[in-house]
């Protein structure tokens, strides 16, 4: 694409402010890319922590379940005494241009829902071990979710670093040495034209000078 430049001074200069411009671009997005790889990984470390707590709290609320109906006889009549559940409210945080969600529970219903008849307190044990189930899910899901868009971000980043990287650099650079060369060789020609003018500016007054 060199050759379809006019190898004038103003294309130059602005040749030089593109190569500044897209090496700046490629700075920026590689700083970007570093950041949100940092982060990520920070948040695969939040995740498997996460997830290894999450096992451990099913297998308690199971087994404090399984204790809460042995005792109990069937826990069903108790399930449905439990009131729908609407405290779950999404909001979005921007890491580098990046929307990652927050999930936040509200717990409206605390304490005992189910009334004090019938039950006891191995029901409100796995009661207890299954809100815990459900807070640590819900912060799995915020967490793996932005995981997802942090790898997506940086995907793309990485796609824009490599174009300007792998295009766009080498584009002006060769677009900048070509014109460079052909300004050099216009000034070369220029110099070596004036010296001829002037060696026969020269020759014509020491003629003139011997008539």
């Amino acid at each position: 694409m060199a050759n379809t430049l006019a190898a004038t001074k103003s294309n130059l200069i602005a040749l030089k402010k593109s190569l500044a411009l897209a090496t700046k671009g490629f700075e920026l997005m590689d700083r970007k890319k570093n950041i949100l790889m940092r982060q990520t990984v920070a948040m695969l470390d939040e995740v498997s922590a996460l997830q290894a707590r999450i096992d451990e709290a099913y297998r308690e609320a199971y087994a404090a379940l399984q204790t809460a109906n042995v005792t109990l006889g069937a826990v069903d009549t108790f399930a449905g005494c439990v009131p729908v559940d609407n405290g779950l409210s999404l909001s979005f945080r921007s890491v580098m241009g990046v929307e990652l969600p927050e999930l936040t529970l509200t717990e409206v219903h605390r304490g005992n829902v189910y009334g004090y008849s019938g039950s006891n307190a191995f029901l409100d044990e796995a009661y207890a071990r299954f809100q815990e189930v459900k807070r640590l899910t819900v912060d799995l899901a915020a967490k793996e979710s932005a995981v997802f868009r942090l790898a997506a971000a940086i995907r793309k980043t990485q796609k824009r670093a490599n174009a300007l990287k792998n295009v766009l650099l080498p584009r002006f650079t060769e677009q900048i040495r070509a014109v460079s060369e052909a300004l050099d060789e216009k000034e070369r020609e220029e110099f070596s034209r004036m010296k001829v003018i002037k060696a026969q500016k020269e020759s014509g007054a020491a003629a003139s000078a011997h008539e």
